[in-house]
């Protein structure tokens, strides 16, 4: 009987961390960086910022930030047509299976998931030298080109 109700304990709690993932319309799935990752992507999209990961975004979200390269956040990363379709597909490909919302944003860190896991974070510390901003994200996840960004690990600069 004691089998019995833990069992039954443990399936309410993971059926409430799945209610909680659908409130905000981004559920953890696959892991953010597929286990093959595209060369070109990682060489260009690095060149000025990490390579996200393809699993921090929708596919909608990719397909709107591989068309406006020419005006990527205040600056041209405009690419080769070649360039652009290979990156493109690497990122459609490989996009958020977590994300039930119906936006699709262009920022990271406008979505919902990021903005949970990182509110207890003060305004003063984003402005630091070491962190720069809020895209930076391996200030303080030292492994978030490798797609992990654990808890466990964050080290936040003074």
């Amino acid at each position: 009987m004691k089998l019995l109700i833990n069992c039954l304990l443990a399936l309410l709690a993971f059926v409430s961390l799945g209610a909680q993932a659908r409130n905000t319309g981004e559920e953890r799935g696959r892991p953010l960086l597929p286990v093959h990752v595209n060369p070109t992507w990682q060489k260009e999209c690095s060149n000025c910022h990490i390579a996200y990961p393809p699993g921090l975004l929708p596919a909608d979200s990719w397909r709107k930030i591989m068309t406006g390269l020419d005006k990527h956040f205040g600056a041209d990363a405009s690419l080769t047509p070649q360039e652009t379709a290979e990156i493109t597909s690497f990122l459609v490909a490989n996009p958020s299976n977590r994300w039930t919302a119906k936006t699709a944003p262009l920022r990271i860190t406008e979505s919902s998931w990021y903005k949970s896991k990182h509110s207890e974070i003060r305004s003063a510390i984003w402005t630091r030298a070491a962190v720069k901003s809020r895209s930076n994200c391996s200030a303080c996840h030292a492994n978030a080109a490798k797609g992990d960004f654990n808890e466990r690990g964050v080290r936040i600069p003074k």
